[in-house]
């Protein structure tokens, strides 16, 4: 759009905001104390606009039409630097372009939507715009948009697709795995359109999207959904760029599911890791079939097909991040996904899928995935680069702990299948293990104390006897809650030295138990030693225990 577009804009009806901006326009609220003054900054009206289902923030010109252009310095060749600021503090990628009139130059700033169901805050404030000025949201305004629900794409009839447009093969796999999965084997002799039917994919006669992205011909995808394509990038190293290998699946799911699979699972790219107990030695694949797979049907499930973009695999030699469009369902954040049960935004096929046992029932599939790899001893899934655009999921290949894998396994196999320790249980045991201490749960604590599984000293807690770990064995006799104060103190300052500990410790411990303690953390090797004398202090090793 050029200025004299710009110029005949009206702010409410096209959803865009003029601020002159001439000079040091604040960027975050500025210098003002009055939070109805800092909303008026670049933030609080990008949060507005967002909320408003998106907009342009144009500054450089007078709010007044014909909106004359009077120029700003706002982000003045820091305009990399600005977006990378607003995607770090909103987690939305905005547009800059600037444009220029008679030497003034114009700063246009596109804002995308917030995502469906959620709402963006500044200062923790949810804003909206009226008239010049930037207001609270109302709570009516908020229960709405907190109420809103993706429609199921997946049931949305697929104008012009024929049964003629689906795979045979796609179809004779769907029927298979119903049928073992329902246990009724004559469901493989039912016609097509029948099964189509039973399963609502095809309904007064019309196919819906579900029936596109599970059974459709390549042919039929790329005509009718383009963007419905899975990925798979292998790159020997992180640093790296240009992908060493590259294939796409713009299949039938039912077909793409076990390709992208075979595909990931080369033995070069996905090796065996191994583990001894005793004298046997035991093999973990680097990634494991059933965590991948669940991930990549989720991916499929929850991904928002109004955005063209594909569900993407890379894969590196110690990783595998999957990524989808759109950011996780409304809910559901980090700290609560193994708690809360999700809708998809692709329900109908999601439900297929539960039916023929492709994925689990919803809410399952991800303790599936925390379960595999706690049992495998690996890093658990991680969440972290998820934004509200997109979900970004990783599984690291390396064996953190072979001692617990071992401890475990074993301990599973001691338990019928119905006694056997649920995700939460071993969750528990593995922050243990892990020496991450934050956020256990007191009543599963009880229960696994109570099986002798964990041991408590005093609100110090370490696995059993069986659980023979280099690290873990160090710890002993160090008090945990002592090691969180510590730990405190390292967050603040970065550091430890006797002084420190003193005050810390102060009515504790006395000084020579002070100078105990640091020498029983040095041989654990969970601090290390700089300077001497008076300038002796200790820093924190890798091992040191996380009470984040």
């Amino acid at each position: 759009m050029m200025i004299e577009d710009l110029k005949q804009l009206r702010e409410s009806e096209d959803h865009i905001e003029f601020k002159e901006a001439k000079r040091n326009y604040p960027f975050a609220g500025g210098k003002h104390v009055d939070p109805k003054e800092r909303r008026r900054c670049v933030l609080g009206y990008i949060v507005a606009l967002a909320n408003e289902k998106g907009g342009r923030l144009v500054l450089g010109m007078a709010d007044k039409m014909p909106h004359t252009v009077v120029g700003s310095d706002f982000a003045q060749d820091k305009v990399g630097e600005l977006t990378d600021e607003i995607y770090e503090r909103l987690g939305i990628r905005i547009e800059a372009t600037e444009l220029y009139e008679d030497g003034k130059r114009v700063l246009v700033l596109s804002v995308p939507s917030r995502p469906i169901g959620r709402l963006l805050r500044f200062e923790g404030v949810p804003l909206m715009r009226t008239g010049e000025s930037l207001r609270e949201m109302s709570d009516a305004e908020i229960f709405r948009i907190l109420s809103e629900q993706e429609p199921d794409f997946s049931a949305k009839i697929c104008e012009g697709l024929t049964i003629g447009d689906l795979d045979k093969e796609a179809i004779a796999e769907m029927k298979s795995q119903y049928a073992r999965k329902q246990e009724n084997p004559l469901f493989r002799t039912y016609p097509d359109e029948q099964v189509l039917s039973d399963l609502d994919l095809l309904k007064d006669g019309k196919l819906n999207y579900a029936a596109l992205i599970l059974l459709g011909k390549p042919e039929a995808i790329r005509k009718y959904l383009p963007q419905n394509n899975i990925v798979v990038e292998f790159r020997m190293y992180h640093s790296m760029i240009q992908y060493t290998a590259r294939k796409e699946f713009q299949l039938p799911l039912f077909i793409a599911i076990d390709k992208v699979w075979d595909y990931i699972n080369q033995p070069a790219s996905n090796p065996l890791l191994h583990y001894n107990d005793g004298p046997y030695i035991f093999d973990i694949p680097s990634f494991n079939k059933e965590a991948i797979r669940e991930a990549i049907l989720n991916a499929c499930c929850h991904r928002s097909m109004l955005i063209q973009s594909d569900v993407v695999i890379k894969q590196y030699p110690d990783s595998i991040t999957i990524t989808n469009a759109g950011g996780f369902p409304s809910g559901v954040d980090i700290n609560n996904i193994l708690t809360v049960n999700s809708v998809p935004r692709s329900k109908l096929m999601s439900e297929i899928l539960q039916k023929t046992g492709l994925v689990e029932r919803s809410g399952q599939g991800v303790d599936k995935m925390f379960y595999n790899c706690i049992m495998e001893g690996k890093a658990l899934p991680d969440y972290s680069g998820t934004d509200p655009y997109q979900v970004s999921l990783t599984f690291k290949a390396p064996v953190l702990d072979k001692d617990f894998v071992v401890f475990i396994r074993n301990e599973q196999s001691k338990r019928t299948p119905a006694e056997q320790l649920n995700v939460f249980e071993l969750l528990t045991l593995y922050k243990i293990a892990m020496r991450d201490y934050e956020g256990l749960e007191g009543n599963i604590l009880r229960k696994l104390s109570e099986e002798g599984l964990v041991i408590d000293e005093n609100g110090a807690y370490r696995l059993s006897e069986e659980y023979r770990n280099e690290a873990a064995e160090k710890l002993k006799g160090l008090n945990m809650n002592h090691l969180k104060s510590v730990s405190d103190c390292f967050r603040k300052n970065g550091f430890i030295n006797r002084a420190a500990l003193k005050e810390i410790f102060a009515d504790i411990l006395s000084e020579k138990q002070v100078r105990a303690f640091i020498s029983k953390m040095e041989d654990a090797g969970i601090i290390q030693k700089e300077g001497a004398g008076k300038y002796t202090r200790y820093i924190k090793t890798p091992d040191f225990p996380s009470f984040v």
